[in-house]
């Protein structure tokens, strides 16, 4: 293994930007989505949210869930996020959503996700 591998795996701390674009699998191990963004809470300083992009093909057709930090544990093993709850496609595919030609409106949306996900 190189060098540069060993020290980025080593530590516990990852860049943002470097979560972004992982993919996240089911329980089943079956590639759900992948993260677009992570929403942080301003008070806290802690994530949230993490915003998936499922579906679509070449960005047609997609559309961005947002799912608790919370419900996902990082796996090396698989280079990716793993869901931690049970949650059925179904559940997932009610989870509040917004399409891609439009930002998710936090401000007016954040009860209605937090509603969403406490059952989970």
């Amino acid at each position: 293994m190189h060098a540069d591998t060993i020290n980025l795996k080593s530590h516990r701390l990852v860049a943002s930007d470097r979560v972004e674009g992982t993919r996240v699998f089911n329980a089943d191990g079956r590639k759900i989505g992948s993260i677009k963004r992570l929403m942080i809470d301003k008070t806290s300083g802690n994530v949230a949210y993490a915003v998936l992009c499922f579906g679509g093909f070449l960005g047609v057709g997609e559309d961005y869930r947002p799912l608790p930090w919370a419900s996902m544990k990082y796996n090396p093993a698989i280079e990716g996020y793993e869901l931690l709850t049970l949650m059925t496609e179904e559940e997932l595919a009610k989870a509040p959503s917004f399409g891609t030609d439009k930002e998710f409106d936090w401000g007016n949306r954040v009860r209605e996700v937090d509603a969403y996900w406490i059952g989970f």
